[in-house]
Parts: C-alpha cells; structure tokens; sequence
C-alpha cells in the first residue's frame, strides 16, 4: 500500500488493532453473545468455503476473479440456501457482500449460521456472492508479482474501488445477468461510497447497504487518533520499508502490549478512547 494510502487508513489500523489484540472473551449483542467458540475453523481445510460453510450443509462455491492491475482475487459463491434442492423457482437476486479493512471474507462467519449475515441472506432466497480483497489472506496472489516484493503492497484505496470492487461487480453482473444488491462494512462502505460518487457501478447496482458507514474521518478528534495522525506512522513504515501491515506481527503485537502497558491507558475501554464515547450505546 502506498505512503498515501496508509495515511489515511490510520485511524482504521487504530481501530482493527483495539478489536483484533484487546483481552476480550464476548461481546454483547442484541441476539446473543458473538464469541470466538462460535467460530468453526479447520485449519487443515484450503479455502473458505471449506472451512466455515460446506461444514453447516451449504452449497459453496471458490471462484477467481483477476483485477485489470493483475490481482487475483477469491471470491466464494452460497447460490441457495442450506435445506434447498436447487434447480426449482425462479432466478435468485444476487448480493455481494464486501468486508471492512484488514479483515477478509471470514469475518461474516464468527457465529452460528442462524447470525451469518451471508447465510441468513441464502436461507432468504438470495444467491450470495462473498468478496476477500487484494491482500488479505485469500487474495494474496497476481499475476506476476509476489506478495513478498514492495511492489505488490503499493496500491491504496482508490485501486480497491477501481480496481477490485469493478471486477468483482463485472463478474457477478456477467454470471448472473441481474442487478446487484451490495452490502459492505466499515471499508466496504467507504469503497462503495467512493464508486458511487464518480457514477461507476451504478448501473449495475440495484441496492446498497451500509453497515458502519464511513465517508469523512474529520469528526474522530480524540486525543489517541490525533496523536497517531501527528506521530508520523506511515512515514515510520515507509523508512522501515515495511510494505505489508501484518496486524498479527510480532512488531505490531508488541506495539498494542506496549499502548496498553502505558500508565492511565484504559485497553478495555481503548476503544472508545479512539473512536469516542457513543452516545447512543445502548
């Protein structure tokens, strides 16, 4: 990822870091509690599909879709639902779903399939296509450049918008010969946010929902992001010549350690020390 693009995903990296480090057994929700128990993970099993949805009697497919940039990005397929025999009724709408940043595809299957947004979505009646963009864990291939190498980590969001999210769209439009719903999170709104405003993919959509919406970053104006805003972090990795943010390395590990060892920092509540306090938690 470029030195720009890294700037303005800061207070996101702040964020994922707080989720992805903080000691934490559950989180309240309104359904239940959302656990790492829930979570049905083989590691033996390559890809997806094989590892969190076959398992509860779906139908999955793995799918390739290369960028015009030459990213080849894995995107998986649940065409009906789990108790469906398939080939009867009529022509199912699809629905991409896009995650939010330094997440992939897996983060829709935390849970039991009665609360997998993609799962509830097939046992609906939808034909859902689930996406894993450049970088992250399914989509760490190109067609001639190596994940290893700085050149492929050098792109920034407005590639993931003209990029990845136009193939992906093209793809399914082609498949399916339908206008698509789309649903994205956090980044995933961002992205399409973005396409929209220049007028791209609007012909192809026919809905979009946006979960955690984000468009401006200017209102985050908490002591810890404007702290990070001003610390010079991507310029730090650009010196380092570190290309890939890995959030699970040992360096940003002992970096979260370090914040959280800190006198007067709260980890339970760091959180809410970057984004602010809600005001509207129930």
């Amino acid at each position: 990822m470029g030195l720009l693009g890294l700037w303005g995903f800061v207070p996101f990296i702040l964020c994922f870091l707080v989720l992805a480090y903080v000691p934490y057994q559950t989180h309240a929700s309104s359904r239940s509690s959302i656990s790492r128990k829930n979570l049905v993970l083989d590691p033996s099993l390559k890809g997806l599909c094989a590892s969190v949805v076959i398992g509860h009697g779906y139908k999955c497919h793995e799918l390739e879709v290369t960028t015009k940039d030459g990213y080849i990005l894995s995107l998986q397929r649940i065409p009906e639902g789990r108790y469906e025999s398939g080939g009867i009724g009529t022509k199912k709408q699809p629905v991409i779903i896009q995650h939010g940043v330094l997440v992939d595809g897996m983060t829709w299957f935390m849970n039991s399939p009665e609360q997998n947004l993609p799962m509830i979505l097939a046992d609906s009646g939808f034909d859902v296509w689930i996406v894993n963009s450049r970088g992250t864990r399914y989509s760490r291939r190109h067609i001639s450049l190596d994940p290893s190498s700085e050149e492929f980590w050098n792109w920034c969001l407005d590639d993931l918008v003209s990029y990845d999210l136009t193939a992906v769209f093209d793809f399914v439009y082609n498949q399916t010969d339908q206008k698509i719903h789309y649903v994205g999170h956090s980044l995933g709104t961002l992205m399409a946010l973005t396409s929209f405003s220049e007028r791209q993919l609007v012909h192809q959509v026919k809905s979009a929902a946006l979960l955690s919406p984000v468009a401006f970053l200017s209102h985050m104006k908490t002591a810890l992001v404007v702290l990070a805003a001003r610390s010079l972090l991507s310029e730090t990795f650009t010196l380092l010549r570190v290309a890939e943010f890995n959030p699970t390395g040992v360096l940003v590990k002992g970096y979260v350690r370090s914040i959280c060892a800190f006198p007067g920092v709260d980890c339970d509540d760091l959180l809410g020390a970057i984004t602010g306090i809600p005001k509207l938690m129930n």
